[in-house]
């Protein structure tokens, strides 16, 4: 390294597993939290939250590169009522360091006094010799000048600190030189330190140390050693003295490792969690017992109760007098009271489990924290935690405010003993308000329930339908807003059993309420009638009434006469003035409609959406004399699986696109778009809420925008308990054990879920009302998230998202141009898209995309954003081809991502808006900040998901087969292994099912990337996708848009090893002249193998031929919408196995391809030589109408031209052998700042690294030859196309007309780059960035000729690191991103000195 000024490498923050968690409690003083303040470890950084404003104060990078793994702290000073100095202790594997913490309230102008931290670093303790496990302060002796630290080693040892002289002033170890997995220190001078070690052994031993000259005998009592210890001299003197440990117990009973140890507050009492998932509490005697034979230690006595109930091992614990809180593997945190009963469980963590936990006596707050990286805080109930006497008053008020009704309606005394068919019950129940209750009965009852803060209940009956006649449905339209009409603030409709609808007026703020219009007819027959609602954006006028057959009507109250009684019944003025078919014939169980856009949309029993027309016509015509019969305009079957729709909603009109949201009984939320061009829906989007197995409706709480994508609570069932559940902050609000959703029940959320919500069922006779509302003075929210969910595993894949590559151009770097968003793919089968910028909170958001089909986990994923066109003169459009006109607000420009992983699953990601300005237009500055100024937002939508068949893999692989099961194939199949067909005939599979079923568990895609090609004449947009499997196969596919159309295109053969990375370049293609003039582009992919070969290959004849056959098939109108992800309860077996013949028949040479969609999508089966294409769903509707009539004819074009359908192979253009000596883990590829070579070609450069520790730099450009000397080509020898790379230069290929030279120009290699196996890279051609599993980044600059230098390197927070990206955010500035076990930022700057070496590229 030159100049170290010259540029630098900085690490910012770690987004990852939470290791280490502390409270720090102030004195109550003015302007400071009431709440403790929170400290938490994550990677090398300290995070300061204040937990009563629940916020991040600021973070700390305290230790470089080790991770975090405790924190203690203690008070120090309070000066002046405004400053508080505190002093922290933090540890990680060998190391200690001493800081001061200084915080000061500044006091300001506004209400809120500002914050000012100041972290100085006061010691730090020379290198351990084996790992710290514990760290605690002595009690400081003014007198004596005492201020010691106490370390805690993993060899069984305890050190002692002098925090004055920065000196070592005592060690201690004990006799038992035994490796330990947890220790734990407990007291605050060296006379009472008692130490608890946990040993490999799954043993605890007890001790503490002791003057060597005044070694209490084996029977004398601990108690009068510590009495005799008090006589020593004071000072530093006695330290001076030799120290021996003194065991005083041995505790067994555990059966694994002991991972976490806890004391009581007095030390009377040890908890120990363990390997064997369970959790014991040790009394610890102050006696020390001693066999028959002298010194050996045996146990104490019984130990405690045993806790057992987690379902994998316990990662920590804590103790009180009064409990006990475990945190586990299985993502639980479970509290137990000292008797070894279960009192709470909690979970909300993902992943690999809750590793910390910590408890708060005095305000009853539960912390927990995992590998997800979120810090959720809890408090619990008054119950649960008995806080001491003096503070049980203040606890309980502060905690206990739940309120619990028990009532039974007023006609229910009437009947003693148990039910009968004659006895009264409750059939539904409907809150309007926190207070205010509606409940119907099968005596034709409705009544009205007034609640009282003193406990007491005031019913009023309101109206009785008829003496025999239940009421089997009712529905409310409140008041929520400005009164309905004439003072009624509350409409009920109810359904009785002989088809009768009776509407009723309410005047609900009278005492008692009183009842005003009253509308009264015959809805349906006798038992026909099931449910009757009401659309609020219609209003009162009008309701719908539903049948067992899907049947739905749409009823008109008319105005009464203003002659007409208040309280009169009125039936001649309702008219039924629409009947709405369904497409299924199933009960209609939701719906939502919108005047505005003459819609209505319904959702069934068994999961299907139907979307009719509401003509404003018929609702402000004035006939009534007919209905009118009104069919669906378009469905989506099985949005839900076969599960019931719960609930839907409607919202953001714009450009003619509907936004439609459903939750059902699959426990997910799905998210639809109407296209009022196409009238289609197509599935965007789906939020599984794995906490519900039923999601009941979705609220987006105060005061938020009526955007569906931004639902904040979701409200439903899991098994027998009602759930509110955050979506944001994936916390549970409220769970109450009710039997389930089948019970009637109601309930109603005030402006803040957590402090306001009521919830009532009924069991047996009696109606059950939980309430929970905190007063405004009082709200302190809870539970809450402090930092931000993430992974809950592994990460294998990440890249950064841009919408604009040219973000920044300016050179500024303001905090827009590097705010970023990253997507990731994980272990776990989620894509999340995380939100990166300046501040104290980088990290800012993280939201979940989606999950791949069953979780199979996501190995690769890539942005694809840039789109290529072909030239016009290529296309070759046959007369008379019209253009086809795109429909979708992205097709011109889409942003895509894919992603690819376990199962040879590829799923597409679209980007979408989803935010709203201030003037209500779409807009990408949706966040602000408190400038004002607006950051960029973005959100992606579910495009596709593709899925092999089964057998489906590559045809040569067959053989193989035979060699390694020892079978031999059917006389009936006949394989032609030099066959290409990729229409092949529909035969029945020969192959034995264990064969495939060998292989099923080995198929999984390992990399993957793709680029999007455009027609101009035709319009239509191809997105590319070459994916390597991990059975040695490469194949290139392609995705139709908007169609949503998936093809087989080519396989690249052969191919000995798995691929493992993969990379493209599009590299332009001009004419040999001056005039520069574009004639197309080389499309060349790039891939790397297990065994250390670097292939290229050509796809330039197989994109274009298919872009040819593509603009003649008229795809627009077969948009594959009709399918949701293939994941969540309700998807109906995952995967959809077909049995498909793989015999092929050779055909004469042509570009084609084969089309294959999902069965299932009700647009298209197979398009195959030799098959028809079906409709799967059999519903006689227009839409299905015009889809069976697109499938003919598009079939009909695919079989005009089957003498030319086959698949094509595509051998490597070149195969660069033992370039690695091992596996090629990552390739990046960019061109050298567009600097243009000589004979018009441009020059790339090609990064490498693998398990060899290695990185390579390979420099290549392409040129056009002129046509007349193709008599002098000397192609390379495409049988043999391997070699070593000193053994080519220059490699001369023909494409059709065209004639092209690749050649290979310089080649560079650094032998040890990384002290282990390269994982990731990225180059813009100037600089390279390189990580690896030594957890380092690290800076190379890219020299001439390829040279590669070594510039900077950084330790980095990530263990294992699996991948990197980068991105140029301004001049001279890059953001580096790692992922692994976790994700970290890491930014790389140079100076402006520089500029001749820096970077020109920009983002």
């Amino acid at each position: 390294m030159e100049k170290q000024s010259e540029w630098r490498l900085h690490g910012d923050h770690y987004l990852g597993e939470i290791s280490a968690l502390c409270f720090l409690h102030a004195p109550p003083l003015p302007h400071f939290s009431s709440l403790p303040y929170l400290l938490a470890g994550t990677g090398s950084q300290v995070l300061l939250y204040d937990l009563e404003s629940v916020k991040i104060l600021r973070s700390f990078h305290v230790l470089e590169g080790i991770r975090v793994h405790g924190i203690a702290c203690r008070l120090v000073d309070c000066k002046e009522g405004s400053v508080l100095s505190v002093k922290i202790a933090v540890f990680g594997e060998r190391r200690v360091k001493l800081f001061n913490l200084r915080i000061e309230m500044v006091p300001e102008s506004q209400d809120e006094p500002q914050v000012c931290l100041e972290l100085t670093l006061l010691h730090s303790l020379p290198k351990f010799s084996h790992w710290v496990l514990d760290v605690c302060f002595f009690k400081e002796d003014i007198a004596t000048s005492s201020h010691c630290l106490v370390v805690g080693c993993s060899d069984n040892s305890v050190h002692l600190w002098d925090m004055l002289t920065s000196s070592s002033i005592l060690e201690v170890r004990n006799p038992e030189r035994c490796l330990l997995y947890s220790m734990r220190l407990w007291g605050d001078e060296l006379q009472n330190l008692l130490v608890a070690s946990g040993t490999i052994y799954n043993e605890i031993i007890v001790w503490k140390a002791v003057p060597q000259n005044c070694t209490p005998s084996l029977g004398s009592s601990v108690k009068d050693h510590i009495n005799l210890s008090s006589s020593f001299c004071n000072g530093f003197n006695h330290y001076s003295q030799q120290y021996q440990a003194l065991n005083i117990c041995r505790l067994a009973g555990h059966e694994g490792s002991i991972f976490r140890l806890a004391w009581s507050s007095n030390g009377s009492k040890l908890v120990s969690v363990s390997d064997d998932r369970s959790a014991r509490i040790w009394p610890i005697r102050a006696e020390r017992e001693v066999s028959d034979n002298s010194g050996e230690i045996v146990d104490t006595g019984s130990a405690g109760p045993v806790l057992f109930g987690h379902n994998a091992r316990i990662w920590d614990c804590c103790i009180l007098d009064s409990l006990i809180v475990t945190a586990g593997e299985d993502c639980t945190c479970r509290v137990w009271g000292t008797d070894g009963n279960q009192l709470k469980m909690i979970k909300e963590h993902i992943g690999r489990g809750v590793w910390r936990c910590l408890y708060d006596p005095k305000f009853s707050l539960l912390v927990t924290a995992g590998f997800d990286s979120a810090i959720k805080v809890h408090q619990l109930h008054s119950p649960l935690s008995k806080a001491p006497q003096e503070q049980a008053a203040e606890v309980k008020e502060l905690i206990d405010r739940t309120e619990i009704f028990t009532v039974c309606i007023p006609n229910s005394s009437e009947h003693t003993g148990l039910m009968d068919s004659k006895s009264e019950y409750v059939r539904s129940l409907h809150f309007t308000c926190e207070n205010s209750l509606y409940v119907s009965t099968n005596h034709g009852y409705l009544y009205h329930a007034k609640l009282f803060d003193t406990g007491d209940v005031k019913w009023t009956e309101l109206i009785h339908v008829s003496e025999e006649v239940p009421i089997v449905c009712m529905d409310l339209l409140s008041r929520n807003g400005p009164k309905l009409s004439s003072g009624v603030e509350d409409w009920i409709a109810v359904g009785d059993g002989k088809g009768n609808m009776t509407v009723t007026g309410i005047v609900s703020d009278l005492c008692p309420p009183k009842v005003g219009l009253t509308y009264t007819w015959s809805a349906g027959i006798e038992r026909q009638l099931l449910g009757t609602f009401w659309c609020k954006s219609l209003g009162y006028r009008y309701i719908f009434t539903a049948d067992p057959r899907g049947k739905l009507k749409l009823w008109m109250l008319c105005n009464p006469s203003q002659s007409a009684s208040q309280n009169s019944a009125i039936s001649n003025n309702v008219s039924l003035i629409a009947e709405f078919i369904s497409s299924f014939d199933i009960r209609i169980m939701c719906l939502d409609a919108s005047s505005e856009e003459e819609v209505l949309i319904c959702g069934d029993l068994r999961g299907n959406l139907i979307l009719y027309p509401l003509l404003r016509s018929i609702l402000v015509g004035s006939s009534f004399g007919s209905e009118v019969k009104i069919t669906p305009l378009t469905y989506f079957k099985g949005a839900h699986g076969i599960s019931s729709v719960s609930g839907i909603s409607m919202a953001g009109f714009v450009s003619n696109q509907i936004e439609i949201r459903s939750t059902g009984g699959d426990g997910c939320i799905c998210y639809l778009e109407y296209d009022r061009d196409r009238q289609s829906l197509q599935f965007i989007g789906m939020k599984r809420v794995k906490e519900l197995s039923l999601v009941q409706s979705v609220s987006s709480g105060a005061n938020s925008v009526d955007d569906l994508t931004s639902s904040k609570y979701a409200i439903g069932f899991a098994s027998t308990d009602f759930i509110i559940w955050n979506l944001i902050t994936e916390t549970k609000v409220v769970q109450v054990p009710c039997g389930g959703w089948r019970r009637p029940h109601s309930y109603y959320l005030g402006d803040v879920p957590e402090m306001r919500n009521c919830f009532a069922y009924v069991k047996d006779e009696i109606i059950y009302i939980h309430r929970f509302w905190i007063p405004e003075s009082e709200r302190k929210i809870f539970p809450q998230n402090l930092h931000i969910q993430f992974h809950g595993r592994e990460m294998h894949s990440l890249c950064f998202v841009s919408r604009d590559s040219q973000v920044g151009l300016n050179g500024k770097h303001d905090l827009s141009s590097r705010s970023s968003w990253i997507a990731t793919g994980c272990e776990d089968g989620t894509v999340r898209l995380t939100r990166y910028s300046p501040g104290v909170e980088n990290w800012f958001s993280s939201q979940l995309l989606g999950e791949h089909v069953g979780g199979s986990a996501v190995r690769s994923i890539c942005p694809v954003s840039k789109i290529h066109t072909i030239p016009a003169d290529e296309t070759n459009m046959p007369n008379g081809t019209e253009r086809q006109h795109a429909t979708w607000d992205t097709r011109e420009n889409p942003f895509l991502l894919i992603s690819v992983g376990a199962k040879r699953v590829i799923t597409s990601w679209v980007l979408r808006t989803s935010t709203i300005d201030n003037k209500g237009e779409a807009s990408d500055d949706g966040v602000q900040d408190k400038t004002g100024k607006g950051f960029p937002s973005m959100s992606f939508q579910w495009l596709s998901t593709d899925m092999p068949t089964k057998y489906s893999g590559i045809r040569k692989k067959t053989e193989d087969l035979e060699n390694i099961v020892g079978i031999k194939k059917a006389s009936s199949v006949n394989i032609d292994a030099e066959s290409r067909s990729l229409f092949p005939e529909r035969k029945e599979m020969q192959l034995r099912t264990c064969i495939g079923e060998i292989y099923e568990n080995d198929w999984r895609y390992l990399a993957v990337t793709a680029f999007l090609v455009k027609d101009p004449v035709s319009r239509i947009t191809v997105c590319f996708i070459v994916v390597g499997c991990s059975d040695a196969t490469l194949s290139l596919r392609a995705l139709i848009l908007p169609s949503r159309l998936w093809f087989d295109v080519a396989l690249l053969v052969p191919q000995s090893s798995p691929v493992l990375a993969l990379q493209h370049a599009i590299i332009p293609i001009f004419q040999p002249s001056e005039d520069k003039i574009q004639i197309g582009n080389a499309y060349i992919a790039i891939s790397g193998s297990t065994d250390g070969c670097i292939a290229f290959w050509d796809l330039t004849e197989s994109v274009e031929n298919f872009m040819l056959r593509a603009s003649t098939l008229h795809t627009e109108n077969s948009i594959d919408c009709q399918k949701r992800p293939r994941t969540g309860r309700g998807s109906q077996g995952g995967r959809w196995w077909r049995s498909l013949g793989t015999t092929p028949k050779k055909k004469p040479s042509g570009g084609s391809v084969s089309m294959r969609v999902e069965e299932g999508t009700g647009v298209l089966n197979d398009v195959a030589c030799g098959t028809s294409s079906k409709l799967n769903d059999p519903e006689n509707t227009p839409t299905a109408c015009s889809q069976a009539m697109f499938t003919a004819s598009l079939e009909s074009e695919v079989n005009t031209d089957d003498s030319s359908s086959e698949i094509c192979e595509i051998s490597p253009l070149h195969v660069l052998s033992s370039i690695h000596q091992s596996g090629v883990n990552c390739l990046h590829i960019s061109d050298m700042n567009h600097c243009q070579s000589f004979n018009n070609g441009f020059l790339y450069n090609l990064l490498s690294g693998g398990d060899d520790q290695a990185l390579h730099c390979l420099g290549f450009d392409l040129t056009l030859l002129p046509t007349s000397s193709e008599s002098q080509i000397k192609a390379v020898n495409v049988e043999n196309p391997t070699t070593k790379f000193e053994d080519i230069k220059s490699l001369n290929h023909c494409k059709q007309n065209k004639n092209y030279r690749i050649r290979f120009l310089y080649h560079d290699r650094v032998a040890s780059a990384h002290n282990s196996a390269v994982k990731g890279i990225w180059t813009d051609g100037t600089w390279v960035f390189s990580t690896g599993l030594d957890q380092r980044v690290r800076c190379w600059y890219l020299g001439e000729h390829g040279k590669l230098s070594e510039q900077a390197h950084l330790v980095i927070s990530v263990p294992e690191p699996e991948a990197l990206d980068a991105r140029a955010c301004g001049r001279n500035h890059y953001q580096i991103a790692v992922a692994g076990r976790g994700m970290q930022m890491v930014e790389f700057s140079v100076s402006p000195d520089m500029d001749g070496r820096g970077a020109d590229g920009f983002c």
